[in-house]
C-alpha cells in the first residue's frame, strides 16, 4: 500500500519549532512519517512560512512544500490543499504539525490496519481513551474530502462514515 502524509503546518509558527527529543516538533514529525516508511511527505504552509522552511531544509529531498492561501479556514483547507499534490497513493494521513508522533510504530499499525480491513476507510488511534490525530484516510475518500466547502469539516467526513472507521491502541 502506498500512503502519504499532508502535514499541516499552518498554524502558529512557534509551535512547529519547539524541541521534542532533540529535534523541532515539526523535524521530528517528518522522520517519524519516514521511520514508518510512507511514500510521500507534503508540509502544507500558511503565513510566516520562512522559518518552517529554513527548519525543514534537511528533509526537502523527500518533502514537499504547499501554500495554504486561505489558512485562515479549518484544517479541511490544508488539508485539501496537500492532497491535490498527492498522486498514486491508496492512502494519506492528515497529521498535525503541531503534535508530535512519539512512536513512529503507530503509523506503520494504521497502516496494517487499513489494509488488512478493506471496509475501512478512516483509521485513528487512541490516546488513553480519546481518539486522536493522526488521521488516515483511505483514497476513495479524497473526492469527498476535496468537495468539502468553507462550512464542512474533516469531522464532518469522519461522522460520515463512523461505520468505516477503525482505532487502533497508540502506544
Amino acid at each position: 500500500m502506498k500512503v502519504g502524509a499532508v502535514v499541516l503546518a499552518t498554524g502558529k509558527t512557534e509551535q512547529l519549532l519547539l524541541p521534542f527529543q532533540g529535534k523541532t516538533t515539526i523535524i521530528s514529525i517528518l522522520e517519524a512519517l519516514e521511520t514508518a516508511g510512507i511514500n510521500a511527505q507534503i508540509v502544507v504552509l500558511g503565513s510566516n512560512i520562512e522559518p518552517v522552511v529554513n527548519a525543514i531544509r534537511p528533509k526537502l529531498d523527500k518533502t514537499k512544500i504547499a501554500l495554504n492561501l486561505t489558512p485562515e479556514q479549518d484544517e479541511a483547507s490544508s488539508f485539501q490543499t496537500g492532497l491535490i499534490i498527492i498522486q498514486n497513493l491508496d492512502a494519506a494521513f492528515l497529521v498535525s504539525g503541531d503534535q508530535p508522533i512519539h512512536d513512529p510504530n503507530l503509523l506503520t499499525t494504521m497502516v496494517k490496519t487499513l489494509e488488512q480491513n478493506t471496509e475501512a476507510l478512516i483509521v485513528s488511534p487512541i490516546h488513553n481513551g480519546e481518539r486522536g490525530h493522526p488521521l488516515l484516510f483511505r483514497r476513495k475518500l479524497f473526492a469527498e474530502i476535496l468537495s468539502l466547502t468553507n462550512n464542512q469539516t474533516i469531522r464532518d467526513i469522519v461522522n460520515n462514515h463512523l461505520d468505516k472507521r477503525v482505532t487502533v491502541e497508540a502506544p
